[in-house]
């Protein structure tokens, strides 16, 4: 990989050649990891594209791994970030690093962070909380507590881009490494089924989860544009 970030519409985006290389770059690197696919590509606004290139953008999509590939990053991979999220964890726990997490249905953190203790004995979450912040009242309630805590992982489950601003605001409060993540807590708990392997390796991920869920559609339907803007050499 090279240091520099390459440009993809407007987002920088790393060309991670693996997982490793990423976990390494974090050791070194404190900011807001974010999940690059298609979409974020496509229709990033001014403020969440200032927010991904102010960190680190890795490829969290097929579409975003094909566009680095034409650009000659022929080693570049896909890292799902509903995986990545683990490995940052088992990397960082042993060494008594502290986690916040934040996102999802209130049943569905707490039984996020139930198996995580139990997968991970002795981990250090220090607080977390469910993702449905309704008010300003409650939004600076999380962020003094993320700054009175001062956890070295944060984790924010809540989908783009609420996720990516929320997590901006955290961290003007407080220096740490943060994380988007989705619906991981989801998939953790097995609320939502993620692709087998095979697709997920042939990076069909997305064809598969149309299929569980034709509603999802209208967005698939960015991806086949962005192919075609690929392919026409726009992007």
């Amino acid at each position: 990989m090279t240091n520099d970030k390459i440009s993809l519409n407007g987002v920088e985006v790393f060309p991670f050649d693996s997982e490793e290389e990423l976990l390494n770059y974090i050791n070194k690197f404190k900011g807001i990891l974010v999940a690059i696919n298609a979409e974020k590509i496509l229709h990033a606004t001014e403020e969440t594209r200032a927010i991904i290139n102010r960190n680190v953008g890795y490829c969290d999509g097929i579409g975003a791994v094909l566009a680095l590939k034409r650009k000659g990053y022929k080693n570049v991979v896909k890292i799902p970030g509903c995986e990545l999220w683990l490995k940052i964890i088992h990397q960082l726990y042993q060494e008594g690093k502290s986690f916040y997490l934040v996102g999802g249905k209130q049943e569905v953190i707490e039984f996020t962070v139930a198996k995580l203790r139990k997968e991970f004995p002795g981990i250090s979450i220090v607080n977390y909380r469910n993702g449905y912040i309704k008010t300003r009242e409650e939004r600076e309630a999380l962020l003094k507590d993320v700054a009175k805590k001062k956890p070295d992982v944060v984790f924010v489950a809540m989908g783009s881009p609420k996720q990516e601003l929320l997590m901006e605001e955290m961290q003007e409060r407080h220096i740490a490494v943060y994380q988007g993540l989705g619906g991981s807590f989801d998939v953790y708990t097995g609320a939502v089924k993620r692709a087998p392997a095979w697709w997920v390796e042939h990076g069909l991920e997305w064809a598969y989860r149309l299929v569980k869920q034709p509603s999802r559609i209208k967005r698939q339907i960015h991806l086949v544009y962005f192919l075609w803007l690929l392919g026409i050499g726009k992007i």
